[in-house]
């Protein structure tokens, strides 16, 4: 059994209508959820295949940390993908760098967020004092390298420049991303 702790406000999505995203999300890992609404604590249990009841609670941890439940099941889907969390405390000084740094990660109009996931193929969700980043190895570690970039203070244009750069990468390599739909 593992514990994983969410906020309280993202109970609810991870309970769901009636209970319906629990129950999707217990029927696809083969785990049982027990709740605590108050604590925000959620106990994990694997019921079945062992392998899917170790990404339970990635799965739980997603929705925590600001994923839509469709997309942190999706981690379900292939035994490639994967949750990676960026710390953004652990890079900011206070409460005003940390909202600057967020500023500058969204970008005017939630643009930089986007064009992240635009060109990489990842999912990427700025919750919290979090950067949460679901997708395959190659991905996710982009991703991450464009966030640290970020933090570090490089110009966006360099931070765009360099995920054309591996997006180009991944295609010759053959590696999949998707392209934005929207």
């Amino acid at each position: 059994m593992q514990h994983v702790t969410i906020p309280q406000d993202r109970i609810g999505a991870l309970i769901g209508e009636g209970g319906a995203t629990m129950r999707r999300i217990e029927d696809r890992a083969e785990v049982r959820l027990d709740i605590d609404s108050e604590t925000g604590a959620v106990a994990v249990e694997s019921v079945g295949d062992t392998v899917l009841g170790l990404m339970g609670p990635d799965v739980v941890r997603a929705i925590g940390r600001g994923f839509a439940p469709e997309e942190a099941l999706s981690l379900l889907d292939d035994d490639m993908r994967m949750l990676d969390l960026v710390d953004l405390d652990a890079a900011t000084r206070n409460k005003n760098d940390l909202r600057r740094q967020k500023g500058r990660l969204i970008g005017e109009g939630g643009r930089t967020r986007q064009l992240m996931e635009e060109l990489t193929g990842a999912s990427v969700v700025i919750y919290g004092s979090t950067v949460g980043i679901i997708g395959g190895p190659e991905q996710v570690r982009t991703v991450r390298s464009a966030v640290e970039m970020i933090l570090d203070g490089a110009p966006h244009g360099a931070v765009y420049s360099f995920l054309e750069r591996r997006r180009s990468e991944m295609k010759r390599e053959g590696l999949s991303y998707h392209e934005f739909s929207g």
